[in-house]
Order: structure tokens, then sequence, then C-alpha cells
């Protein structure tokens, strides 16, 4: 674990732009900016930009790496149940990968009923509606319980700035997003991924609490995995060993994932009508922290942090030269 003033240290030098004017057709997400190259291959950049509630709200020391090093872990430990979208990994914040037709759904896998955004079953529940995304959940269950069975819950896709909408399995093939083949096969692979995640999760002491996965269809209309995978940014984990005794507190689970950034922000605004405050430096280490301890935790890997005299941004533009034109 990277000890808190190398974190400080590091707060000049994240990495919040990575536009390369050497490389064709740019597009910036939320946190990655990606580029299309003609020859079919698709390069991802993770920045250490941090997102939550549709909004950038702030850089996190190391974040872009910590996705991109997880996801990696993620990707070869589940190889064998789907094939993924991954070429080659010529940075530690960068995935060359195939360029696929993107599926306009995205796969949302739960075993717990928590979460705090408009789209999450807690906040829904709480509001007293029992059927959620089609399924009917019982009466009495309490934020952070453990759900009678793993649940889907998928959302459409929205644009930057917009919001992902709650969405059923039937009404996805009723409005022609998937085939319903597409998504038996999307479903089978989304609950089948989870399983392996949460397994190898729980060997490491960690609750794998929901995730959510992209899919696309290759050229030869393999569904495949895409973007990333079981990292803290798009999947809760909890510490197993203290879920139990904090639960039955009334406290929050301890966390190695993005829910600890939406908790803050909740507790001092509404961020769906209000200014979010700006976060400060200590609480960005924090964040931080969790983050590389959940790689270091679920790889039983050390994080490396890279040499500090070297920009980010120069060093991928040097690891990223032979895909310049």
């Amino acid at each position: 674990m990277l000890a808190a003033d190398v974190l400080r240290a590091a707060i000049p030098n994240v990495l919040t732009d990575a536009s390369f004017p050497e490389l064709p057709n740019y597009y910036r997400g939320k946190v990655r900016e990606n580029y299309d190259l003609p020859d079919g291959r698709r390069i991802l950049i993770s920045t250490d930009r941090q997102s939550a509630f549709d909004q950038v709200l702030a850089a996190v020391p190391y974040k872009g790496q910590v996705l991109t090093q997880t996801a990696r872990f993620w990707f070869e430990a589940t190889a064998d149940i789907c094939p993924n979208h991954v070429l080659d990994y010529p940075d530690p914040n960068v995935v060359v990968g195939r360029k696929l037709s993107m599926l306009p759904v995205e796969m949302v896998v739960r075993d717990y009923l928590t979460g705090s955004t408009d789209t999450s079953i807690w906040p829904m529940y709480r509001d007293g509606k029992r059927t959620l995304y089609g399924i009917t959940l019982p009466d009495g269950l309490q934020k952070n319980d453990k759900l009678p069975g793993t649940i889907l819950t998928p959302t459409t896709k929205a644009e930057i700035g917009g919001h992902d909408a709650p969405i059923t399995p039937a009404g996805i093939v009723a409005q022609g997003l998937l085939s319903q083949d597409q998504w038996d096969e999307v479903a089978r692979l989304s609950l089948a991924l989870f399983a392996r995640g949460r397994d190898i999760a729980a060997r490491s002491g960690l609750i794998l609490v929901d995730t959510k996965f992209e899919f696309g269809v290759d050229d030869a209309g393999r569904i495949t995995l895409a973007d990333e995978i079981l990292t803290p940014d798009s999947s809760r984990y909890w510490k197993a060993d203290s879920y139990a005794a904090r639960r039955a507190a009334g406290q929050e689970p301890e966390s190695l994932d993005k829910e600890f950034l939406r908790l803050w922000i909740a507790e001092r605004c509404d961020p769906y009508s209000e200014p979010i405050p700006q976060i400060p430096d200590d609480t960005l280490i924090a964040f931080s922290q969790k983050y590389i301890a959940l790689f270091e935790t679920v790889t039983g890997r050390t994080f490396e942090a890279p040499p500090a005299n070297e920009p980010l941004k120069a060093r991928i533009r040097r690891n990223l030269a032979p895909y310049f034109a």
C-alpha cells in the first residue's frame, strides 16, 4: 500500500487529459479516452478522472493504472468463460482492443440490496417499490442485506451527461435493443462472470456485492466482453470479516470501491439537484488507497507506482508511439 505522502506528492501529476493528435478518431468519455485505428483496433486510455452521479468531479492519484491493471487480472481470470476485446497492454494505463459493435445495454448483476444512485435498487426499495427491473422482492429487507438470489438489473446506456435508465429484460427485447437470443446469451455470460468474480473475491476475504458488464459483437458475430471488468469503478466490494458486525450495528460495510466517494458526496448535498462540493485532497488520497488496496487484495500483487520523474502523459505518448500514423 502506498503511503499518504507518496499519494499526496502524486496529485500534481494526475492524468486528466490523454488527447494525442498523433492518433485518429478521438473520443473522450467520462474516464477513458479512446482512439479507433483504421485497422479495426481501439486504443483505450484510462485517465485518473473520477466520475460519480453522472459528473466528472476530480482526479485520483494512480486511479487509471489501478483500473487497467485490475481489469487485466479479471480479463485473464475469466477468458475461459467469455471472449474479451483485449489485444495488448502497451502501457500501465492503456488497453489496445478489438473495436466492437457495442450492445446498447449495461448488464448489472447484484447479490445485495444496496446502492445510492437513482438506478440502484436500495433507493427504489426504500421508497416502497417491490417490483424492480421486473423482479419482485419480499417485504422486510434492510439496506445491505443479501438478496434471496443473484439478480440481473440491466440499464440502458446514456450519453455523457445523461442518466442510465432501468429497463426490464422484456423491455429490452420489445424495444429491439437486443434480440431474445442476444439477451439470453448476455444474461448467461453475466451470471457466469459474476459467479467467477464472487468466488475469487471470497478467497481474498472480499464480498463482491454487484458489478456492471458491457458487451459488444465482433466481426464474426461473437458476443465479446468489453470496456472494463470487476474494477472498483464498476463494482462494489465489501470486506467480508467485518460485514456482519457492521450490518448488525447499522453501519455501512467497509468498502473498497467507488461507493466511498458516493456516500461522501451524498452526506453533503443532493448530487442530482445541488452543486457537489470540491473534494479535499485528503479524501482523494483515502479514495486512492481504497482502490490500490482492492487491486492488491484481489490480485495478491503489490501495486507499483510509476517513476515520479516522468509525467504520465509523456510516458503514455512514448509507449504509444508505435501506434502513431
